[in-house]
């Protein structure tokens, strides 16, 4: 019996390792934010989980939904539209710059 407490346990506490793995990758991927909103994030949660002995998924929620939650909390709301433009503005420039490379035949 207590083998598969340990099995349980242990599986418990891998998938605890890949949400904690996930959620700041999820969270870096949002825009507008930093490493000390990421960092921020992790502390928050941990501390979370650490108090009320919870699974980060049964107390919060699947990392991608928290981290964009986490991400329209802690990040200012001009920052990340400012970070949208951006994005979008790169984004149209890789655009045109592979347009252009397959009409050159680059």
């Amino acid at each position: 019996m207590a083998k598969k407490d340990r099995t349980v346990d242990a599986a418990g506490e891998k998938d605890r390792e890949k949400w904690m793995a996930r959620f700041p990758v999820r969270l870096a991927a949002q825009p507008g934010v930093d490493r000390a909103v990421v960092l921020q994030a992790v502390k928050d949660v941990t501390a979370h989980c650490a108090h009320t002995g919870e699974h980060p998924r049964t107390a919060i929620s699947e990392p991608d939904a928290c981290a964009v939650q986490a991400a329209a909390v802690l990040v200012p709301a001009d920052r990340a539209a400012r970070a949208r433009r951006h994005d979008a503005v790169v984004g149209a420039l890789g655009s045109v710059r592979k347009r252009a490379g397959d009409v050159a035949g680059l």
